[in-house]
């Protein structure tokens, strides 16, 4: 079993989430803790209101097996204050960070992607939407990214990310994993 600490703003994309964490708590028995950085309600872009059990404050920065941050408008307002130093703490200590979307703009912020692969919604968003942001050489133009316990993607692959953040947290169950693709991916076929 894996504990994932959910870090999320207001107007938080569901279906970035909708295929990890379900998939998490019931096919893998893990643990979900859902934070927001003041620990009140938010509304999802979905229009459901969510009630975190915590504040960022409230999480131990190295306690989580994986923090994951799901997209949402708001990473684009800017970076949040003390967000960037427990993101860099935890990625210092070997504990893995996931962000998807929008919320690749606050691993921007604590200069994660300056040296490693990654990807997002495009380079030009990172670049338009994150000053700071000095990765050009690292992004990968793909559906998901995963280096030196750093998982990023695009808000158009879900799925992808969910697979990817469960292979960083169960290695152990891969043959679980690739049914679960097969899954989704029927829908395609």
């Amino acid at each position: 079993m894996a504990t994932i600490a959910v870090v999320m703003v207001d107007g938080v994309a569901d279906w970035e989430i909708g295929t990890v964490l379900p998939a998490a708590r019931a096919w893998f028995g893990d643990e979900i803790r859902i934070a927001s950085i003041d620990g009140k309600p938010l509304t999802s872009i979905g229009g459901l209101s969510l009630h975190p059990e915590y504040a960022l404050s409230d999480l131990a920065p190295l306690e989580a097996d994986l923090w994951l941050l799901p997209g949402s408008e708001r990473w684009q307002a800017g970076e949040i204050p003390g967000l960037s130093a427990l993101l860099q703490q935890r990625i210092d200590a070997g504990r893995a960070v996931a962000a998807i979307c929008g919320a690749t703009l606050a691993l921007a912020y604590a200069g994660l992607l300056d040296t490693r692969p990654h990807t997002s919604n495009s380079e030009a968003f990172l670049r338009e939407h994150a000053s700071v942001y000095a990765g050009t050489a690292h992004y990968l133009d793909q559906k998901v990214a995963s280096a030196d316990g750093l998982i990023t993607a695009p808000g158009t692959s879900p799925v992808s990310f969910a697979m990817e953040c469960l292979r960083v947290l169960h290695p152990e169950r891969e043959e679980q994993i690739t049914q679960m693709r097969q899954m989704f991916a029927a829908e395609f076929v």
